[in-house]
């Protein structure tokens, strides 16, 4: 095991180290669960050679994850993220692990020298979003947060409309994340041999979070659990709000208010709930209302509202609408977007910004206004209140 992390003399000449327009980016992956063997590793592996761009270490606690993801990709093997951070053979680290661990690798990964790709919420909790807003700020390093749908143009090309006034002043927005599941929710195989002190570090997996006897169910499914995740609000909503924020142009909430429930899977061993909805009033407008169930799919659609006009955001793009009361002289425009909710592309973004210092689509601070929306709400729903935020909280 790794005794520390690089010292601040070391992470510096790390960070300030040129890479050459022909010089492979080396990575490794922290984290080798579904989520990093179904969509990371196969994006960066079809990115090797376009981007120039290896895969050289590969970290997991749970032997078999990753064991599965040397197989995939013939790196290196690691049980301790540390080792990674340590070591000179690495540009940048991918950190696809479960919530309650995002902060404290990301603050090492930054003392390290390290870039950073890390899924989303950047953090956990408030709190640390906000140490990690001054840890990037302090070191310089690029962090790229992983709501991958800020790699669609839509959302900045609806802002441009927006603060030109193409719809007026913007005064309501909403946005919805469903499933749908049969006998209980957010629940998939676990695997019987998963065994701590064998295969399964349980105590390094739990980490910073609060400490229990192992459990397969916390394990396999940590969504549903408040040590490590916040449900819905963090898994799914963090996606959606953070499309509003970009197309709108909004920073940080003024009140938050969430209600919801178990309301179908009442038995269901989740402390999450299986209903959950918030609302997010910011300075001066708008109102930003998020849907979400577990229990039935049927979107609504993901619409901005303006005085003037409304913007609906569609597969394709988007339309802006003019209103019928001003609607005179105007026609409809449609939007056909570029990019897309790619994991892919948002890799290669953190790899111009690496190389070429090209602006983040998701950076530390459009990750800090997802964090605070949704930690509010979370708040907010525990704590059975209304949740309000100032410029001193930031």
């Amino acid at each position: 095991m790794a005794g520390t992390v690089a010292t601040t003399a070391t992470y510096a000449a790390s960070r300030n180290r040129i890479l050459g327009a022909n010089e492979r980016l080396r990575v490794g992956v922290i984290g080798c669960g579904g989520l990093a063997r179904g969509a990371h590793i196969p994006a960066l592996l079809k990115m090797k050679e376009t981007d120039r761009v290896d895969i050289v270490g590969v970290c997991d606690v749970y032997q078999k994850n990753l064991d599965a993801a040397v197989e995939l990709t013939g790196a290196k093997p690691y049980r301790d993220y540390r080792e990674i951070l340590d070591s000179k053979d690495f540009d940048y680290v991918t950190i696809v692990t479960p919530e309650h661990w995002h902060a404290k690798m990301t603050l090492d990964a930054a003392d390290a020298g390290k870039h950073i790709y890390c899924e989303k919420p950047m953090t956990w909790s408030i709190d640390e979003g906000r140490k990690v807003v001054r840890k990037i700020r302090e070191t310089g390093v690029k962090l790229q947060v992983g709501v991958q749908g800020m790699s669609d143009d839509s959302y900045e090309t609806a802002y441009k409309y927006i603060q030109q006034g193409a719809i007026g002043k913007v005064v309501q927005a909403q946005i919805d994340y469903s499933r749908n599941h049969r006998g209980d929710f957010w629940v998939g195989k676990m695997d019987p041999d998963a065994k701590p002190g064998v295969n399964l570090d349980w105590n390094a997996w739990q980490g910073p979070a609060r400490k229990h006897p192992f459990d397969p169910d916390r394990f396999f499914h940590w969504r549903r659990y408040w040590d490590y995740s916040g449900g819905i609000a963090t898994d799914l909503f963090v996606h959606r709000i953070t499309r509003m924020i970009k197309a709108i142009g909004l920073t940080f909430p003024d009140r938050v208010v969430a209600t919801g429930g178990k309301w179908l899977f009442t038995n269901s061993k989740a402390e999450i709930p299986d209903t959950f909805n918030m609302i997010c009033d910011y300075p001066g407008g708008p109102s930003v209302l998020c849907l979400s169930s577990m229990a039935n799919d049927a979107p609504i659609p993901h619409v901005i509202r303006g005085h003037e006009g409304t913007i609906e955001f569609t597969r394709t793009g988007f339309t802006i609408k003019p209103q019928r009361l001003y609607g005179e002289g105007k026609q409809e425009i449609v939007h056909q977007k570029s990019g897309g909710e790619d994991i892919g592309l948002h890799h290669r973004n953190l790899h111009e910004a690496i190389r070429q210092g090209a602006a983040l689509k998701c950076d530390v601070n459009l990750g800090f206004y997802g964090v605070v929306a949704v930690g509010l709400a979370i708040q907010s729903f525990r704590k059975q209140r209304y949740m309000t935020w100032s410029a001193r909280n930031a």
